[in-house]
């Protein structure tokens, strides 16, 4: 078998990933791969003896035997909740808020910016808060304070919508990533780190990573502002967790891991039913307080990345994935 590398070679460093593995998945299947825009990898068609089928980049889902529905429900992070909650999955909960008067008139009382800050306050002033339909960990990140609630809802609105404010939980952070229930692979997750070089202080070394998120289109890590440690040069090789989001696209690592347990299995199992997902990623927190059957979901995912995959040499999986995917379309 090739590797997704030889199909990635000479590629632009915006190409799509999962253009990579389409192309790949193709050449490996006797299927044709037609680039349809310069080749950008943005958009492609995948063509049969008799058919052709079509795959798009950013919002278009990589996945399409997920219904649209069931995508789009599993995006607003507030809706899958509810789902979850009422299917008897075990979720971390939390309520949404809008960030301006648009469409006021089409959504119930309660869920205002003022209203926001009173479920801050009933939090204890402390909060996991992210958009309600972001992606990729842009803007996820624990808020501590009043004044640093608003700081954040009044950048966080340039660009969405809504909020969603969470109860903080601790817990070890895995992924399982189902096709039709079966389990693919587990991964576990850790923060972004930044390592020292003996010269740059903390503070400038995360500077630079926050820049680099930003030519991502992801929002920067929240820094304290009056923290003396910043000020500290790592030596070289040594490192410094970023709390918070553990997204491969804000800078955090995947290990693939078997599964911490069954009871982890089939709470994403229950999760990706309760959504009628065929293809899903289910974020979960482990070990909840210190107790290691204490399980919460955080996030179904209807439109994962697979990179991990690619990092871990383990092409056949992501064979299997587009395996699946060119058969549910008719194309195999």
């Amino acid at each position: 078998m090739r590797s997704p590398v030889e199909f990635r070679t000479g590629k632009p460093g915006f190409y799509p990933d999962q253009a990579v593995y389409a192309e790949f998945a193709c050449a490996e299947l006797g299927l044709k791969f037609h680039d349809l825009d310069g080749g950008s990898g943005l958009l492609f068609g995948v063509a049969s003896h008799d058919r052709i089928v079509h795959f798009g980049a950013g919002r278009c889902s990589w996945y399409p035997q997920n219904s649209a529905t069931a995508s789009t429900l599993a995006s607003d992070k507030y809706f899958a909740s509810r789902i979850l909650h009422e299917a008897g999955v075990p979720v971390l909960g939390g309520e949404y808020f809008f960030l301006s008067e648009r469409h006021r008139a089409h959504r119930p009382a309660g869920h205002e910016r003022n209203d926001a800050i009173d479920y801050f306050k009933a939090l204890g002033g402390s909060a996991f808060v992210k958009p309600l339909t972001g992606s990729r960990g842009d803007f996820a990140q624990a808020v501590h304070g009043g004044p640093a609630l608003i700081r954040y809802l009044d950048e966080v609105m340039k660009y969405y919508d809504a909020v969603l404010i969470q109860p903080i939980v601790e817990g070890i952070e895995y992924r399982v990533f189902l096709l039709d229930d079966a389990p693919l692979y587990c991964a576990r997750k850790f923060p972004p780190c930044v390592i020292g070089d003996g010269v740059h202080s903390l503070r400038q070394l995360l500077a630079a990573h926050n820049d680099t998120l930003r030519s991502r289109g992801l929002s920067p890590a929240a820094l304290p502002a009056n923290d003396a440690s910043l000020d500290a040069v790592p030596a070289i090789g040594q490192g410094r967790e970023i709390p918070g989001r553990m997204n491969l696209s804000a800078g955090g690592t995947m290990v693939l891991a078997e599964a911490p347990s069954e009871k982890a299995v089939i709470l994403a199992r229950q999760a990706s039913r309760a959504l009628g997902l065929r293809v899903a990623a289910i974020d979960m927190f482990v070990g909840i307080g210190g107790d290691p059957a204490a399980i919460e979901i955080i996030e179904v995912n209807s439109n994962p990345s697979i990179r991990l995959l690619e990092d871990s040499g383990r092409a056949d999986r992501i064979l299997k994935i587009w395996h699946h995917t060119f058969s549910a379309m008719g194309l195999l």
